[in-house]
């Protein structure tokens, strides 16, 4: 019995052990090329294009100016936090969090960067990573990596390798999970590399959550970067791996992480992702310039001459000119500008189980069959904070939601909000995606229809080219579906109101609490900024 007891005694400092063992075989890192075979770095003949930046020896690299606007990078942490739902209850996260692209996030945008931004070594001094507890306030100006560093080791030494200062992510990641995971948008034939580093459930340290990032439903033709552990790998507590990704056709997904995805789904880690399409860069003669792809040099831009952009459809879309300031935004390559938006916006439909997400706080999660969700989201929040916007917005400028965590400091915990505001005469993208694991969402649209262009990332045209799009006032979505929707305010007037719902009423509520859950507002301004979405009436 004494021999069992001591064994028992040792048992935790052996797990440290062992943890601090393994922890030293992981490493945290950045990974963001300047150029690639696919999308070359702008650097003087003769020098390399695809090499590290920073370099002083006769093989130049690219600096961050020089990096090829196609190659875009995002940061993110696999961890846990906390956030606050409509009736003041804080609600524990297994979650992502922002690593990179703080700036925007906290603005309510996608966090991802091109390669230009992204690769800027972290600021010193006041204000910078290193004094920041979580996401920063209105001050905080940097989009770049957390933590990215120069390399003491290098050859020749401080080179920019993607070597980072681990204490940088710790005090950035660590508690920080956000609800939903931070927002990525890429365009189409970009090449996208996205660094999961796992900080650790840090409320739960007796756990070992590996993590991995799944595009649910993204046509990638790599097993090895789907992020499902049976057929690639898993991210290990104090690690960090780069996912690899081409973004080959425009649509709306989503993320989420494969480890236990009933659990860690339920527990939030799940967000949207969207990839813009190629006709967005129309300039000049679009057929002249595709039909290159076809042709022995290839096309200038890496296009391809494979839909409906290259089929010879007439009319063709608008072509984005000097005169439009490059402004014209389609959802999908429709070939005619059928599917032409002024603002978008993500709209991720998810609930929460209280009971499931209190015990995984603190023991084993229930039983899955007993899930049941009491909270009922649009962007990780429940009306009326789904109105609250960003803070640079003129109206409903209540900004980011903050949760005070356990480290006692308040973390932007819910930065996306979900007012629409439209341009009086203009079109509204809404990106639609059910993150839910258990239940089915409907939205209905009081006053302005909407009008159903794309299925899961699939425009809707028959296979003849005929537009199968239409419209209605209400749409139902099951957990890994998406839906992209066009609400047109034509022949509307600045200042009229509406309301976005779920006609499912125990949808609208806050567990017990009334007057909540899946809500919000659409309001038709006289211009609406497309950055900011701030409305001027």
């Amino acid at each position: 019995m004494l021999i069992i007891y001591r064994l028992a005694r040792l048992l935790p400092t052996l797990a440290v052990l062992l943890f601090a063992w393994d922890a030293q075989a992981q490493s945290f890192r950045v990974q963001c090329p300047a150029g690639t075979d696919a999308h070359p770095a702008t650097v003087p003949q003769g020098y390399s294009t695809k090499t590290i930046l920073g370099r002083t020896d006769g093989l130049l690299n690219p600096t961050p100016a020089m990096a090829n606007p196609g190659i875009k990078c995002q940061q993110i942490s696999g961890g846990d936090g906390f956030v606050t739902m409509g009736d003041g209850t804080q609600t524990y996260l297994f979650g992502f969090g922002p690593l990179s692209g703080l700036r925007d996030i906290h603005e309510g945008l996608p966090g991802t960067q091109p390669a230009s931004v992204f690769d800027q070594e972290s600021p010193t001094g006041s204000g910078a990573p290193s004094d920041l507890v979580g996401m920063p306030d209105d001050s905080f100006m940097f989009n770049g990596a957390i933590g990215l560093t120069r390399d003491p080791e290098s050859t020749p030494p401080n080179l920019l390798t993607g070597h980072v200062d681990a204490r940088e992510i710790m005090d950035v990641g660590v508690m920080n999970a956000s609800q939903p995971a931070p927002l990525m948008a890429i365009d189409e034939d970009d090449e996208y590399f996205l660094t999961l580093t796992n900080v650790g459930q840090i409320m739960r340290p007796d756990l070992f959550e590996q993590h991995t990032v799944h595009f649910h439903g993204y046509p990638n033709a790599s097993a090895f970067y789907d992020g499902v552990p049976d057929a690639s790998i898993a991210i290990n507590v104090g690690g960090s791996f780069t996912y690899y990704y081409l973004a080959p056709e425009a649509g709306t997904y989503f993320w989420h992480c494969h480890i236990s995805p009933p659990e860690h789904l339920q527990m939030g880690m799940v967000g949207q992702i969207y990839v813009r399409p190629r006709q967005n860069r129309v300039n000049g003669s679009l057929r002249t310039r595709l039909s290159a792809a076809n042709s022995a040099n290839g096309s200038p831009d890496g296009a391809t001459c494979n839909d409906i952009l290259c089929s010879g459809q007439t009319p063709l879309p608008p072509a984005n000119t000097a005169s439009n300031n490059g402004t014209l935004k389609y959802a999908y390559n429709d070939g005619d500008g059928s599917t032409r938006y002024d603002v978008e916006y993500p709209l991720q439909m998810m609930g929460f189980d209280p009971n499931f997400h209190f015990v995984g706080m603190t023991f084993n999660p229930e039983s899955f069959t007993d899930m049941k969700d009491k909270y009922f989201l649009l962007n990780g929040r429940s009306y009326p904070d789904t109105v609250g916007g960003a803070s640079t917005a003129t109206t409903n400028s209540a900004g980011p939601i903050q949760t005070m965590s356990t480290d006692g400091t308040l973390h932007t915990s819910q930065p996306l909000p979900s007012v629409i505001n439209i341009p009086a005469g203009g079109r509204a993208l809404l990106r639609i995606s059910d993150l839910n694991v258990s239940e089915y969402h409907t939205l209905a649209s009081l006053g302005i229809p909407m009008k159903v262009i794309a299925v899961n990332a699939r425009l809707l045209r028959d296979m003849a080219g005929n537009d199968m799009s239409y419209t209605t006032n209400s749409i139902t979505l099951g957990g890994g579906e998406s839906l992209d929707v066009i609400l047109d305010a034509t022949g509307y007037s600045a200042g009229q109101k509406f309301f976005l719902y779920t006609p499912q009423l125990d949808h609208l509520s806050n567990d017990a609490e009334n007057f909540g859950g899946q809500m919000t507002e659409v309001n038709i301004c006289t211009s609406v900024n497309p950055t900011t979405k701030a409305c001027s009436i």
